[in-house]
């Protein structure tokens, strides 16, 4: 695969983790109550986090030759 297709693919997961992030955190918001709810949260955090940093990083990499 060349390099543009993997940045692509990277980007997708990216945006991928980001969509999840706000699925986990209406559901803990809306639906979910207790110990349960704050760990969906955390992970919803977490997808958030790493979603935004595979972002950047396609970013700020700039265009494939």
């Amino acid at each position: 695969m060349s390099a543009a297709g993997m940045k692509e693919l990277t980007s997708f997961i990216g945006i991928a983790l980001l969509i999840l992030a706000i699925v986990f955190i209406q559901l803990s918001r809306n639906k979910l109550k207790g110990w349960f709810s704050k760990m969906v949260s955390l992970l919803a955090y977490f997808c958030l986090f790493a979603g935004g940093l595979i972002v950047v990083y396609v970013v700020l990499s700039g265009p494939t030759q």
